[in-house]
């Protein structure tokens, strides 16, 4: 009996525990830490995700710099930002001078409906940006 007790107390404290999601100053406090006092433009990285999602455990996503660019618009990093998560910074990736391509692959947890902001900064200080607005069915990180 009182094992039953406990086990539908847990059940109904993360039932009723609030959604936890970075607010869009602490999404905009990450982003300015990646790319100091850069504009942040639109276009040369591209973001591939899903728009629609059953399962927010495992979404695969690709991560590319879509234009070619001489060395001294090398790429030097790429981050991804999601602005649903109770942690906004989902990946950070650094290339360094001898990389062939810019480019990266990989899965992430995704708490809710979001969209998620891919940025890659340039070695001549520009910083590019792409985002995917995303449904998500099931969600994650809600422990």
């Amino acid at each position: 009996m009182l094992r039953r007790r406990l086990l539908l107390s847990a059940a109904g404290c993360v039932l009723l525990a609030p959604a936890v999601r970075a607010t869009p100053a602490e999404v905009a406090a990450a982003i300015k830490a990646v790319i100091g006092e850069a504009v942040l433009r639109p276009g040369k990285v591209k973001l591939d995700l899903p728009v629609m999602v059953e399962n927010g455990n495992a979404v695969s996503m690709t991560v590319s710099v879509t234009e070619p660019l001489g060395p001294a618009q090398r790429v030097v990093s790429l981050h991804v930002f999601a602005q649903g998560n109770p942690l906004p910074n989902v990946a950070h990736v650094r290339f360094g001078p001898r990389s062939a391509a810019a480019r990266f692959s990989t899965r992430m947890r995704l708490a809710t409906s979001q969209t998620v902001i891919a940025v890659a900064v340039l070695a001549d200080g520009s910083c590019w940006s792409d985002d995917v607005e995303l449904l998500v069915t099931l969600a994650a990180c809600l422990e």
